[in-house]
């Protein structure tokens, strides 16, 4: 019997993992959102709004047609806290979906540019799950000779370290804008991962998490790839632009603007200091000045590092 996959949204990353499993030989419908665009990758097999110039496989088949089954394998790829209710996408899908696929329920991460894994190239990400059963299956619907998945029940911090990692992110683009060097920018992720363990732990999340995939190894890829949106609207904020104009040239979502909101927000329900996060909350909506923002982050009170 022949699986049946639907992979739910064709951005660049709903379009890769769609273009990985077609090529495993499954059988694969991507859902897209807008039917003028859904018409065009059906006539020319690439998604050119967002992934262009990948071909996609021909047994991939594109639709507008929105179908879930019961008893379906529900793999998460996307990343955020919800910004009205602070919830992780775990927490969210649990009140959406009937309770039958609550324990079908998997949540994938890590460092994973969507071009570079539609390209073939060697990936490594986390399936996470709270079912170890579902994280196995995830393993291995997705895993092949390019992409490896690893699996693990800490859901909560694989989730927020996907989240997390894209404000650190806007955070390093700023110091790259305003000129700073390597220096700067390894101080920025270290003690961007400090930031994003506390919470994580503050959250019921295992510290060892964040050394992972989906903490470090995705902090990493996003903070210093080329490819990373949220990067590139931080280098922008760094040379001064508004954060309105910067949004406004672009076709895909740069998530940590978002995120940046709702992590902050979460921070301080919680009581978790989060000195770069805030900085970085205050040049997207209180409009502060980058360079003052770094200033005030190495003038604050001298500490212990692990705090």
């Amino acid at each position: 019997m022949t699986t049946k996959i639907s992979v739910v949204g064709a951005g660049s990353w709903g379009t890769a993992l769609a273009k990985l499993l077609a090529h495993k030989g499954f059988a694969v419908t991507l859902w897209v959102y807008e039917a003028e665009l859904a018409e065009r990758m059906r006539a020319t097999q690439c998604n050119d709004l967002y992934l262009p110039g990948i071909i996609l496989p021909k047994n991939l088949e594109i639709t507008s047609d929105l179908v879930l089954k019961g008893g379906a394998l529900i793999v998460s790829a996307a990343k955020g806290i919800e910004n009205d209710t602070l919830l992780p996408m775990s927490d969210l899908l649990l009140e959406a979906l009937p309770p039958a696929l609550h324990e079908r329920l998997t949540f994938l991460s890590g460092p994973s540019f969507a071009r570079e894994v539609a390209s073939g190239m060697p990936t490594a990400v986390v399936a996470a799950s709270h079912n170890p059963e579902a994280a196995r299956m995830a393993q291995q619907l997705f895993s092949n000779e390019v992409f490896r998945v690893y699996t693990t029940d800490d859901v909560i911090g694989v989730e927020l370290g996907g989240a997390v990692k894209n404000v650190i992110a806007l955070a390093a683009g700023v110091v790259d804008g305003l000129g700073f060097g390597y220096n700067t920018r390894a101080a920025l992720i270290t003690r961007g991962l400090a930031e994003m363990t506390r919470l994580g732990l503050a959250l019921g999340a295992r510290a060892e998490t964040f050394s992972g995939l989906a903490g470090m190894g995705d902090l990493v890829l996003t903070c210093t790839g080329d490819l990373s949106r949220n990067r590139s609207v931080g280098i922008e904020l760094g040379k001064g632009r508004k954060i309105a104009a910067i949004l406004d040239g672009m076709h895909a979502v740069a998530e940590g603007v978002r995120t940046t909101q709702s992590t902050w927000q979460l921070a301080n329900r919680l009581h978790v200091p989060m000195p770069i996060t805030e900085q970085v909350y205050q040049i997207l909506y209180e409009d502060k000045d980058p360079g003052r923002a770094v200033t005030e982050l190495m003038l604050r009170e001298l500490k212990d590092e692990r705090y």
